[in-house]
Order: C-alpha cells, then structure tokens, then sequence
C-alpha cells in the first residue's frame, strides 16, 4: 500500500504529450461482483490540429471492472495530457477507450465525449465493448 501511495503522489501532470503511463491501476477487491462505475468531468481539454483553437468537453467514461480500476488522480493527469495536443474528436475517444481498456480489461467500457459547440455544431463521439 506505502508503495501505490508513494506512486500516486509522485504523478507529474504533462500538457503536450499524451501520457497513458501515467495511469495507475488500482486492484479491485470485490472480484466477481459486478460493479458500475461512472466518472464524468467537465474539464477536458484538447486543439484543433488545424484552427489550433482549443476544444473543450465532457469526458464520461463507465466500466464493470474485472480485476482492477483505475486510480482517479492518475485518470485526471492523463486527461489533463491532452491539453495542448492537436487531435481530432473521434481520436481522442478512440486513444482515451484503448488506454483504459489496455489498462483495465474491463467486463464492459464506454467512452464518451461531448464536445462544446464549435460553429454552431455539437459533435458527441462513443465508443463501446462488451467482454460477454
């Protein structure tokens, strides 16, 4: 445990590179018994490869965690590595589904991004997989 700890508190939040390594799996102890979790934040933020103007979303990812989760000041860090990295949306939730699911192996995970109106467009890109 004075090792995970010591883990979380040595993360280094980067803006200009996205970090999957940063991501800290966390043991899920309850095993066979299928749990929902939703962690929604507001907070995302990422360029337009070509306007170079940020975009901003809503970040909602659920999960049935199988073996682990995902520790959340570490899932915040990585997010936050988004910040000035240029990525169109259907990138970003394809890159931000993988590292989760790489991570985690999870029974069940959905991905989902709403983004802000840009030019009067609102554009919410998904993404979903099924273990069962």
């Amino acid at each position: 445990m004075k090792k995970f700890v010591k883990k979380i508190k040595s993360l280094n939040p980067v803006f200009n590179k996205i970090s999957p390594e940063i991501l800290i799996p966390m043991e899920y102890d309850y095993k066979g018994k299928d749990i929902l979790i939703e962690i929604e934040t507001q907070e995302f933020t990422c360029i337009c490869p070509w306007s170079k103007l940020p975009d901003f979303a809503t970040v909602r990812i659920k999960y049935i965690p199988d073996k682990c989760c995902v520790e959340l000041k570490s899932l915040k860090y990585y997010l936050q590595s988004f910040r000035n990295v240029g990525i169109v949306h259907e990138n970003v939730v394809n890159k931000i589904f993988e590292d989760l699911h790489n991570l985690l192996q999870p029974k069940w995970l959905h991905v989902e991004l709403e983004f802000n109106l840009r030019g009067g467009i609102k554009t919410t890109v998904k993404r979903e997989f099924n273990k069962g």
